[in-house]
């Protein structure tokens, strides 16, 4: 009796679902039909995007949640497409797969001038580009070697939560391998510390945390990336010192533990955080991550000689670097070795932080983010997922007090603007298929949504459950605070956004779309108050008016710092 087999392209797409991957984010094009001919056949959801870019921004989102993530594109237009958006996962630690359909190997041997190339005959240009912003790359050029050259990439995204690149010839779809090999999962087994490595670090840091008298934890967006969030709230529930999140790290750590302090952002941070963190005698930081917007401009304010950074692979210790140490190893071992009587008796003293001050404004009718994003803590819900776009709302949520277990999806590092938009769509379908019914919220701009405002129409054919705030402050307001508050170039078109989503729904079809116009304060307060908005299905848009000129607190000191630094 013959063995079974199955071809490349079902071995590839079963492996995305034995992973976590049921869906998989792309566009259709001339090189990978065939493979997608396979995709639902193998169990996977074809999703279909309006183009690769916001697909790629889908998938980010989605890998963010479901531990992996897959697009699929075709040679050349459509990877290129899609490059800035796995640039952006690779910046952002998010572990998408890109599966490129590449012409058949005949052609490629053989140069042939084909579309879609550059003229030239190379049909290794475009990976050579993607080498530089994906973490492995594998070209399936044998039969015999593809099972094992896809389960090295996969298991390099998975465990490495980096971007990957898979070529697919054309004619290396349908050639079969053996299905057998899919009896044996991938092994994701996640690094091991070198064991002596990691012993020096455990003793250096508990030793360390003993003798300090005002030690604090600095929790960041990598511990979310790379999906130890659970680990490290044990460590900080057992230690129970004061512990600050970092930008990137908001809603990793949940805000209603005894120890939580707040958002620590430099010179920007609320009232109270930056001397109670600046003044401590030890701040361990975990999953760090210290790019510009992240700390404010750099300007964090503790001594490197009074920190230790306990970092993906390696722990920092003054001036010293300890090689070999994972922390998704370290940070429990850590919690079970950690001897809370130990500790001084000043440790767990959390500083007392003053509430901010609601600001005075003269006119109480518009809606302002001083008034935004406080307001919002009494809307947000367990368990939600917030897309916060690049620009006034990533800035603006640092206000907003979170209930449990709420998700922040955003791109601070990378900062592409539109990404809010494809964001959403790709975290609306991630929480669709754990059937929790959580809810997707995202505060989009409207400079932002007009790069990429025809995702919503995938929100709406997949009938996802998104509640969207379109930020209506006629252009680009974070970029006004960076430069050219009244320069023509920060201005764009005022589009009639809450027509927009009607446009959308596909002719003949049935859709839960409902949408609103919000000029008031009070229109508002009454929709965020409203049990069926709150708990809304389908697509919710609101087309919410907020004043030009008007930013967070934390955008207008970060301006006004820059302004000063640069002058």
């Amino acid at each position: 009796m013959a063995e079974r087999t199955v071809n490349v392209a079902e071995y590839l797409f079963t492996r995305l679902i034995q992973l976590g991957c049921t869906s998989l984010h792309g566009v259709p094009g001339d090189f990978n039909l065939l493979a997608l001919d396979f995709v639902e056949s193998s169990g996977l959801r074809w999703v279909g995007n309006c183009n690769e870019l916001n697909a790629g921004y889908a998938a980010d989102a989605y890998a963010r949640l479901r531990g992996l993530g897959a697009i699929c594109t075709t040679f050349g237009v459509g990877e290129l497409s899609a490059v800035n958006a796995i640039a952006g996962s690779f910046a952002e630690l998010a572990p998408v797969v890109h599966v490129v359909g590449v012409p058949g190997r005949p052609s490629q041997k053989e140069g042939m001038l084909l579309h879609h190339t550059l003229g030239n005959g190379d049909f290794t240009v475009f990976a050579r580009m993607y080498k530089e912003i994906t973490i492995a790359q594998a070209d399936l050029l044998d039969p015999a070697t593809a099972p094992m050259e896809i389960d090295r990439v996969l298991r390099t995204c998975y465990v490495e939560s980096r971007p990957v690149y898979i070529q697919l010839p054309t004619d290396m779809v349908e050639q079969p391998v053996h299905a057998r090999l899919l009896d044996t999962p991938i092994d994701v087994t996640s690094h091991a510390s070198d064991k002596d490595a990691e012993d020096f670090a455990t003793h250096i840091v508990l030793d360390r945390l003993y003798e300090a008298k005002h030690p604090v934890f600095l929790i960041d967006g990598a511990v979310q990336r790379r999906g130890i969030r659970p680990q490290v709230e044990a460590l900080v529930n057992k230690a129970g010192i004061p512990t600050f999140v970092a930008p990137m790290g908001k809603g990793v750590i949940n805000e209603d533990l005894p120890n939580f302090v707040g958002l620590y952002a430099g010179e920007v941070s609320a009232k109270g955080i930056a001397e109670a963190i600046e003044q401590s005698d030890l701040v361990i930081t975990i999953g760090n991550i210290k790019s510009d917007l992240n700390t404010a401009g750099f300007t964090y304010r503790f001594s490197r000689l009074n920190t230790i950074d306990i970092n993906y692979n390696h722990v920092d210790v003054k001036y010293a670097k300890i090689e070999n140490v994972y922390f998704k190893s370290l940070v429990p071992r850590l919690e079970r070795e950690l001897d809370p009587s130990k500790l001084s008796q000043t440790a767990r003293q959390v500083p007392s932080i003053p509430s901010p001050q609601v600001a005075d404004e003269t006119d109480k009718s518009l809606i302002t983010h001083a008034w935004l994003w406080p307001r919002l803590s009494n809307f947000m819900q367990e368990g939600d997922v917030l897309v916060t776009e690049t620009g006034t709302s990533y800035l603006g949520h640092w206000e907003t007090k979170l209930p449990r277990n709420v998700t922040i999806i955003n791109q601070i590092l990378w900062s592409s603007i539109g990404y809010g938009v494809g964001a959403t769509q790709g975290a609306a379908l991630a929480t669709k298929e754990f059937g929790k019914g959580q809810r997707v919220i995202c505060f989009e701009g409207d400079g932002s949504f007009q790069l990429t405002a025809q995702e919503l129409s995938t929100i709406i054919r997949h009938n996802l459950k998104v509640t969207m705030f379109l930020i209506e402050n006629s252009g680009y307001e974070i970029e006004r605070w960076v430069h050219g508050m009244e320069a023509g170039y920060n201005d764009i078109p005022q589009w009639q956004y809450s027509k927009f989503p009607q446009t959308l729904i596909p002719e003949g079809t049935s859709h839960t779309v409902k949408t609103w116009k919000i000029r008031t304060r009070q229109e508002l307060e009454s929709l965020l108050q409203n049990k069926s908005f709150a708990n809304g299905e389908g697509l919710q848009f609101v087309e919410m008016h907020m004043p030009k000129g008007d930013a967070p607190k934390t955008l207008q000191e970060f301006g006004r710092g820059a302004a000063a630094r640069a002058s």
